[in-house]
C-alpha cells in the first residue's frame, strides 16, 4: 500500500496499498530533492497507541473495531490487535508509493488503510515484504528485483478477485501537497487502461492509480471517492 496526484486529484496507495495502500504524486519537481534517501528509522515510527488509533480510522468502526491491527516496529509490521472479521488495518509509509515517486522516502507520510479479506491474502503480503526489504537496507533496485523474484517463485501471492482497501481516515498524511486528501475506496485489478472503467473522465468518479512501467506488481488500482470520513462526518468534494 499504499496513485498520485496533488490535492485536487489522485493520491497513491499501492502498494499496496496500500496498496496498495495503502496508496503519491509530488507537489513539484523541486520536492524530489527533499527526500533523496531514507531518513533515520525513528522518523518513520509512531507511538504504538497512536498508530493503532490511526490504523483503525481508515474504515468505519463497524469494520475497524473488529479488525486485526498491525503496527510498524524496527523489525517490520507486527500484530498489535487480533481481530475477528478478517479485515486488517495498518498505517503504510511512503516507501509503498510508486518506485519513481519523489516522496518515496518522505518520513512524514502516513497512509491508514484497512484491507478486506481478499486484500489481506493478496495485497498485504506485498506491504509486509517491501517493508522488510526497506528495513534491511535494500535499495529500490534490490526491492524491485526481490519482489519480481517472489512473484516468479510464488512466494508472493497472485491478485485475488474482490480485493479492496478502505482509506477513509482524516488522520492520514498522504503527501506534502494533499495532506489527508479525500476518503476513498481502492479496488485492485490486473493492469489495464483507464478506458476499461471510464476512469479519469470528466464527471466519472473512478480514478486510475497509474503504475510505474517497470513495476513488478502488475496491478491497476481503481480509486473511488466517497462522501464521508470513517467517523461519519462529511468530506470535501473533489475539485
Amino acid at each position: 500500500m499504499r496513485g498520485e496526484k496533488t490535492s485536487d486529484c489522485r493520491v497513491s496507495r499501492w502498494g499496496h496499498a496500500a496498496l496498495l495502500g495503502a496508496a503519491l504524486l509530488s507537489a513539484s519537481v523541486a520536492k524530489a530533492a527533499d527526500y533523496p534517501t531514507m531518513a533515520p528509522l525513528d522518523q518513520y515510527l509512531m507511538d504504538r497507541s497512536a498508530e493503532i488509533a490511526m490504523a483503525k480510522s481508515a474504515a468505519p468502526p463497524s469494520i475497524s473495531e473488529k479488525a486485526t491491527v498491525l503496527v510498524l516496529t524496527p523489525r517490520g509490521y507486527e500484530t498489535a490487535v487480533t481481530g475477528s472479521n478478517g479485515f486488517v488495518c495498518a498505517v503504510e509509509r511512503a516507501w509503498m508509493s510508486q518506485y519513481d515517486f519523489p516522496g518515496f522516502w518522505n518520513p512524514r507520510m502516513r497512509g491508514p488503510l484497512c484491507f478486506n479479506p481478499p486484500a489481506v491474502r493478496s495485497i498485504l503480503p506485498y506491504t509486509i515484504k517491501r517493508t522488510e526489504l526497506v528495513l534491511a537496507g535494500r535499495s529500490k533496485a534490490e526491492i524491485i528485483a526481490a519482489t519480481r523474484d517472489g512473484i516468479d517463485k510464488h512466494t508472493l501471492p497472485p491478485l485475488e478477485a474482490g480485493a479492496l482497501t478502505y482509506m477513509m481516515s482524516k488522520q492520514g498524511y498522504l503527501n506534502d501537497a494533499a495532506g489527508h486528501w479525500v476518503p476513498h475506496l481502492m479496488f485492485y485489478f490486473p493492469k489495464a487502461s483507464a478506458a476499461e472503467w471510464g476512469a479519469d473522465l470528466p464527471g466519472a468518479p473512478p480514478m486510475l492509480n497509474p503504475q510505474f512501467l517497470d513495476s513488478p506488481e502488475s496491478l491497476s488500482v481503481l480509486m473511488v471517492p466517497v462522501k464521508h470520513w470513517s467517523d461519519g462526518s462529511p468530506a470535501p468534494g473533489m475539485q
